[in-house]
């Protein structure tokens, strides 16, 4: 196994990658055990909420080359990780990465799939994958572009530079900064914390708001709409709506 998952807690579930001796390199294996392990979470209902994180030293340092440098193009075309960035990036629940060190590469791409994303103060986020004579392969240039703008996506995936923690806050690629001995506790703090919200709700907000990427406003307003209308029909709105009325705490139990 590639990850360490914490059994979950107050809905939520930590998952920690695991190949130390590669700077948590993404290669096949782990990508597939993550994919694997966000189909089960995806039915799961006592899972509400998913932190990834990785050691102090490196949330993931990029792609595992060794592996890469053995596929040719025929094998890149039948990569099948490509599958597995899929499922992941597909994942209905929330996402919180909790970065500390290098993410570069892919393991930038992986932190870029999160939902949120909280920085400690000693993180470098970078795509040095020009370095190589490539370019970024997981949505790296997507993301990144749709996330800072068009001229520092293009500083950093033609140059290969990494950013910091501060730039990243900046340049709104993450949330929050932290202490690098907090960054996973406060991961999961947010994540507990969401993981209380009506789970109907969060699954419908995140869709919506993931939807003003791909569409025009109209249509992401119509869609906007539809889902609050569908959210009309569920027990835990009316839930909410009783529990804000007699001043206690809502229970909502996803229905």
């Amino acid at each position: 196994m590639t990850l360490d998952v914490t059994p979950t807690e107050q809905g939520v579930a930590l998952i920690t990658l695991r190949r130390p001796e590669a700077l948590n390199a993404l290669n096949t294996q782990m990508l597939g055990e993550i994919a694997t392990f966000l189909a089960a979470a995806s039915v799961d209902d006592s899972i509400r909420v998913v932190v990834v994180t990785g050691s102090r030293r490196a949330f993931a340092a990029g792609a595992d080359i060794k592996e890469m440098a053995d596929r040719d193009l025929v094998g890149i075309l039948d990569d099948p990780r490509v599958a597995h960035w899929q499922a992941i990036t597909s994942f209905s629940k929330p996402i919180i990465a909790a970065v500390n060190g290098f993410a570069f590469g892919a393991g930038f791409e992986l932190a870029m799939c999160a939902d949120i994303l909280i920085a400690g103060e000693d993180a470098l986020f970078g795509q040095p994958e020009i370095n190589l004579g490539i370019i970024p392969g997981a949505g790296g240039t997507q993301r990144l572009l749709r996330a800072v703008g068009k001229s520092k996506a293009m500083q950093m995936v033609l140059s290969g530079e990494a950013i910091s923690a501060r730039d990243a806050l900046q340049f709104s690629l993450a949330s929050e900064v932290t202490q690098p001995e907090l960054t996973v506790e406060r991961a999961v703090e947010l994540a507990r914390l969401v993981a209380t919200k009506a789970p109907l709700a969060v699954r419908l907000a995140k869709e919506t708001l993931l939807k003003a990427f791909d569409t025009d406003l109209a249509t992401g307003l119509r869609f906007e709409r539809l889902a609050f209308t569908v959210l009309a029909g569920t027990k835990d709105r009316n839930e909410g709506i009783r529990a804000f009325q007699e001043k206690r705490k809502a229970h909502f139990v996803g229905r």
